[in-house]
């Protein structure tokens, strides 16, 4: 029963940070139209501030507060540079330099930080256990992980459906025309949701640093995971990249522990499942 319980809790915060990279490929995708193979560079990018900043600071969550406007700035500059050129055309040609861009920062994370794998320190007052369940014990930090996603997720969710700037996102989503017509400068407004997606995916990568070791090539795993959680979401929803994130947690937490020779299959076998009985995702258009 411990083991089934501590495969539940790994699974949902193995999701929480997925979602959080996931999320802003689904807004870029759902919104902008933007086909980004460079998402999860962004991961990596938040890795790797994580381990300067937390050896400048000496705290992770200290790192996090500095860290998410510096890759929304960073992210703002990438859409000013490159994205902003992709909107009018198809998607093999933004398929085809956002893989160039992954080359790029790849390139570039090896002259800066190196080629060695790095470990972040875990917090000394996260770094116990409590017990849950009785005998059952799990790490505090990864609680804590968790829980700052969920905090996350609702702020994000908060400010898409309740804000001036979300109206317009989601309008922008639904009918970008139209958003035009009523004045709306939607050049401003795609920076901002490709910013925002960058800054979120930075997030997850910075507070999975101390859980995970820090290596080149970090988001290519993770652009996988997300899109397959953008497939099964929905692309352009939210709550379906939630759901689809917490899902895919936890197939691949019980997938590694009872079937470890067929564990990557087991997500993609969820991916094609959701697809079979709806071609558009659990919260897509059909």
């Amino acid at each position: 029963m411990d083991l089934v319980l501590t495969q539940i809790f790994n699974g949902l915060q193995y999701g929480l940070l997925i979602f959080l990279a996931a999320s802003g490929l689904t807004l870029v995708l759902g919104i902008m139209g933007v086909i980004n193979l460079s998402h999860g560079s962004f991961y990596m990018l938040g890795a790797y501030l994580s381990l300067t900043l937390t050896s400048l600071t000496g705290d992770i969550f200290l790192s996090l507060a500095l860290g998410i406007p510096i890759a929304f700035l960073f992210g703002a500059a990438i859409e000013w540079l490159f994205i902003r050129h992709l909107y009018a055309r198809d998607h093999l040609q933004q398929v085809l330099l956002t893989f160039g861009l992954i080359l790029v920062f790849n390139e570039l994370q090896r002259m800066i930080w190196g080629t060695f794998p790095h470990s972040v320190p875990i917090p000394s007052y996260l770094s116990g256990s409590v017990k849950i369940f009785g005998l059952m014990s799990y790490p505090v930090y990864r609680i804590a992980v968790a829980g700052l996603c969920i905090l996350l997720a609702l702020a994000m969710m908060f400010v898409i459906q309740r804000t001036k700037i979300g109206r317009m996102i989601r309008a922008g989503e639904s009918n970008r025309e139209m958003v035009e017509v009523l004045g709306i400068d939607t050049r401003l407004l795609f920076r901002f949701v490709f910013a925002a997606g960058v800054s979120l995916a930075a997030a997850g990568g910075i507070i999975a640093a101390p859980i995970e070791s820090v290596y080149p090539g970090i988001g290519e795993s993770v652009l996988i995971t997300s899109l397959v959680v953008v497939v099964i979401g929905g692309i352009g929803s939210v709550r379906g990249a939630f759901v689809g994130a917490l899902l895919i947690g936890l197939a691949d937490a019980f997938g590694k522990v009872y079937l470890p020779q067929f564990a990557s299959v087991v997500v993609y076998a969820l991916m094609a499942a959701v697809l079979v009985t709806r071609p558009g995702g659990l919260f897509g258009r059909a």
